[in-house]
């Protein structure tokens, strides 16, 4: 967290408090403000990854207070730390007016164990881009999101790095960008598969 922002620290903070009390009007007002914070985001250094869907699921809030939130970007396939989706901490809430906005499609076993390699080797990746940099407790990033969400691309930062990782899939492959916007040629580019990781272009950026 030091590592961070305090005025950035503080609007998360302030973005979290009123979705976890349900004041879902301030919740809005400071998702539209543009910039950050975003609909995803989770308390810096919290123990629970709740984002505003999560809490909304928590609370059993109304139907158009999580289509509002699904369309300001909500992802519906993002976990907390439990690995509960939304849809499933409304079921277990007994909130099931929310079960048609927050259901998310089943994934295959096939799919299930890909995303398991890929957010494997996307951690040792990260790990080794990020060694030399003061070390952060930060949460991995679950490469499921991108298939679940149907993203173009996915893009994460690291404290300390000035640059960060952008990530797509292509012909069933993760294609992982990372590079420093001060650190000349610091681009790599790698191509991640179930079996594992590969460089492929370096020197970029």
């Amino acid at each position: 967290m030091d590592a961070l922002k305090a005025s950035y620290v503080n609007d998360i903070d302030h973005l979290v408090d009123a979705a976890k009390t349900g004041h879902w009007t301030e919740v809005f007002k400071r998702l539209d403000a543009g910039g950050r914070p975003v609909a995803n985001q989770w308390r810096v250094g919290g123990k629970s990854w709740f984002a505003p869907l999560h809490h909304a699921a928590w609370l059993g809030a109304p139907v158009d207070v999580v289509d509002q939130l699904i369309q300001r970007g909500a992802w519906k396939s993002l976990r907390n730390a439990d690995g509960d989706r939304p849809f499933e901490i409304a079921q277990k809430r007994g909130h099931h007016h929310l079960r048609e906005s927050l259901r998310v499609r089943e994934t295959s076993e096939y799919e299930q164990r890909t995303f398991v390699a890929w957010n494997r080797h996307l951690t040792e990746l990260t790990t080794e881009r990020t060694r030399g940099l003061d070390p952060v407790r930060y949460r991995p990033v679950p490469t499921e999101l991108i298939a679940l969400e149907q993203l173009e691309s996915l893009w994460f930062t690291y404290p300390g790095m000035y640059g960060g990782f952008g990530m797509s899939i292509h012909k069933d492959r993760l294609f992982v960008e990372s590079w420093s916007r001060v650190v000349g040629g610091s681009g790599q580019a790698h191509v991640i598969t179930e079996r594992g990781c590969v460089l492929v272009d370096e020197g970029f950026v």
